[in-house]
């Protein structure tokens, strides 16, 4: 009886001191989380904010049918990285025209630049010995029917004739000349502008249909996370509708507020510590841009205390390389005492 008295008593012993240390621990711990044992944050400054939500709708510059979409919602994406293209061959067809006139307008541009060819020059010549040939062989006949009118031998009229043929065989001669003129000399300056002025424009539309080209395609220009598709495979698309959303997860941007009797504890460049409701774990920080310009707290961030007066906003930029912090979530900085 007495052995069992003696092993009944230290079981209720055991029982109470278990009882006592369930208590004792609930109670330290709900007194941490009422702030009555302090917390892990005492004597650091504290301001509240929200991770900024940095969005960009993505579309097209020129129109046409959606040909691939690379990439589905949630999928991270790279800078560079290919991630919608529509139908090209329209493109593709307007270059080729554009190419075909391009080659057009560069030789016609380069032959009134370079001038006549030689064959050309001396052909021109070769015409205009003909002509003088022609001219003193039509003055010839003409001083010899002159002679013959003279003694009765023919009539006026073909001494007229003799002289009209002159004055032909004078004005193929001029043309001759006038002819081999043009051929030495070559186009004149204001045909050579506007032929080279034509190959210009004619280049400029092939560089522009090249832009148009490269516009059928959509390339992530920051790293990022696809939001949402707003269109699909075969849909027809205007220039600049969206096509797909992105959320810009690098840098991240932390956005809170101090109150104007705090903003000596804070400045550009310097660390701190940002936190998030439900998790111990901490994130490096550094303050970037702190406004010159007063306003109202936001409604979204949420303090321990309401707050109603002027406030300046804060820009932080967090190093997350896990991407763990979520665009619009509410977040806490942290700054370490003694480092204002």
């Amino acid at each position: 009886m007495t052995a069992q008295a003696e092993s009944g008593g230290r079981g209720k012993t055991l029982r109470k001191l278990v009882v006592v240390l369930v208590l004792a621990i609930g109670l330290f711990y709900g007194g941490k989380a009422l702030g009555w044992w302090g917390s892990a944050d005492d004597g650091n400054f504290k301001l509240y904010g929200n991770v900024e939500i940095r969005e960009v709708q993505l579309g097209f510059r020129v129109g046409g049918r959606i040909e691939r979409l690379l990439v589905d919602e949630g999928d991270k994406v790279n800078p560079g990285q290919v991630l919608a293209e529509l139908d090209t061959r329209p493109l593709q067809d307007k270059l080729a025209q554009a190419e075909a006139r391009l080659a057009g307008a560069s030789a016609l541009a380069s032959r009134d630049i370079n001038g006549s060819r030689p064959q050309q020059i001396a052909e021109a010549r070769a015409a205009l010995a003909s002509a003088e040939a022609a001219l003193v062989e039509a003055r010839r006949q003409l001083d010899r029917r002159q002679s013959l009118v003279d003694k009765g031998f023919i009539s006026r009229a073909e001494v007229q004739t003799a002289e009209a043929g002159v004055d032909a065989a004078r004005a193929r001669v001029d043309a001759a000349r006038a002819a081999l003129s043009l051929a030495q000399e070559g186009v004149r300056g204001e045909e050579q502008a506007a032929s080279m002025a034509n190959r210009s424009a004619i280049q400029a539309e092939r560089q522009a249909v090249t832009t148009d080209l490269a516009d059928a395609v959509i390339r992530a220009a920051e790293p990022g996370q696809v939001l949402t598709r707003a269109r699909e495979v075969g849909a027809i698309v205007q220039p600049g509708q969206t096509v797909m959303t992105l959320a810009l997860t690098q840098p991240v941007r932390v956005r809170a507020y101090i109150a104007e009797p705090d903003l000596p504890k804070i400045q550009p460049g310097q660390a701190v510590k940002v936190r998030v409701d439900g998790s111990d774990q901490q994130w490096d920080a550094r303050i970037g841009f702190i406004s010159s310009v007063a306003e109202f707290t936001p409604k979204t961030v949420q303090t321990e205390q309401l707050r109603t007066d002027l406030v300046y906003r804060v820009r932080l930029t967090v190093s997350d390389p896990k991407g763990q912090l979520r665009q619009g979530q509410p977040v806490t900085v942290i700054i370490p005492a003694g480092r204002n």
